[in-house]
């Protein structure tokens, strides 16, 4: 089988599903309605009604974010930590694809599906789960994510193979 990957440095956390699946699918939705904090059902609900029209998109997402670090200061003031599940594995994901990642390391038992949680690189920096089955030892097709982070997942991918063009470019001259 041959896999387009691109070299990415991220890191992921993992477990086998078959160990508490329940808890897996239920954490998995919750990081896709975590996206529908107040201040973004507010902005929704804004974009709906038209009253962003007049409004520069770029200074809003600001402010937005800004709203976003000040609730994560305050939970971190009132050492209030995101409840996740404990994943029994945590792994450095060497390279990439639209559909597939490789681990730097031999961890996964070929054909097992896993849940895992990746940090993603990507302003704002947030968890995007997923569940991925085992092609061999590290290398993993995707088999379920969220729509939205599917769309972030290859927008660093193209963000990342950008880069590593540059790169090669300028090794050349």
């Amino acid at each position: 089988m041959s896999v387009r990957l691109v070299k990415a440095p991220i890191s992921i956390v993992f477990s086998e599903a078959s160990l508490d699946d329940e808890d897996f699918q239920r954490e998995f939705q919750q990081l896709n309605e975590s996206d529908e904090n107040p201040i973004n059902k507010w902005l929704k609900q804004a974009k709906a009604r038209g009253d962003t029209s007049d409004t520069d998109p770029v200074i809003l997402n600001l402010v937005v974010e800004l709203h976003r670090k000040i609730d994560a200061l305050e939970q971190f003031l009132k050492n209030e930590v995101p409840k996740r599940i404990s994943l029994t594995s945590k792994a450095e994901i060497e390279s990439i694809g639209f559909e597939h990642f490789k681990l730097s390391n031999d961890l996964l038992n070929e054909g097992s599906i896993y849940y895992g949680r990746v940090e993603m690189p990507v302003h704002p920096k947030r968890d995007v789960a997923i569940f991925f089955k085992a092609v061999d030892k590290s290398l993993a097709h995707i088999v379920k994510t969220h729509e939205r982070d599917e769309k972030e997942w290859g927008s660093y991918l193209t963000a990342r193979e950008r880069v590593l063009i540059r790169e090669s470019k300028e090794s050349k001259e």
